[in-house]
């Protein structure tokens, strides 16, 4: 799938070298995370060097990590993490989100990562399109994302990306959760198989 100049994939064995690259050309993303940290606790490979990875691989081959990968040319640029609310749980936010909870989604975006060199050029716009696009594929359903507005904490701690993005993806705001934190929803009607 083709979005303003970018290519999207989906997060799969085919795809986890370049995702590996970029993870490791940031190193690991926010101090070793490999987009772990939204994911069901894991002690698993404790003794290796590096345990998010091995722990983010094992999910990618169990297929327990949705991600809809940015492509710029050949190169992995970013991606926006997305599952099921068993897949990925832990949301920021989490005890005031579950105050007012009246069910949970079918889908969740829970992280979202451009590469340095490659933000404010349209890529987490494109990641988000195509993670839509994907969970679409995937049967569609009521799609719940995080953001929070620019400006109200410092870009590299916009995991969830920002309010604005989401808006112009045609999410709606549901209710507030912490001080900038927002739910947002969207309704993602299933694709059928055979159309794009």
């Amino acid at each position: 799938m083709a979005t303003s100049g970018y290519t999207i994939k989906p997060l799969d064995e085919t795809t986890w070298d370049a995702f590996a690259a970029l993870v490791e050309a940031n190193g690991g993303i926010f101090g070793g995370c490999w987009c772990m940290g939204f994911h069901p606790a894991d002690d698993s490979h404790s003794d290796h060097p590096d345990p998010n990875r091995q722990r983010k691989l094992d999910r990618v081959r169990a297929g327990t990590a949705h991600a809809a990968l940015v492509f710029e040319g050949a190169g992995c640029v970013g991606w926006v993490q997305f599952g099921k609310p068993d897949e990925v749980p832990r949301i920021k936010s989490r005890r005031e989100y579950e105050k007012d909870l009246r069910e949970l989604p079918d889908w969740r975006i829970a992280c979202c990562y451009v590469g340095k060199g490659h933000r404010r050029r349209g890529a987490l716009t494109a990641g988000l399109t195509g993670a839509l696009d994907l969970i679409a594929s995937l049967g569609g359903g009521r799609v719940e994302g995080y953001p929070e507005p620019a400006g109200a904490v410092p870009a590299g701690f916009l995991f969830n990306g920002a309010l604005s993005t989401y808006e112009r993806a045609g999410f709606t705001k549901d209710r507030a959760i912490g001080k900038h934190r927002w739910v947002v929803v969207k309704q993602v009607r299933a694709r059928r198989k055979g159309r794009s």
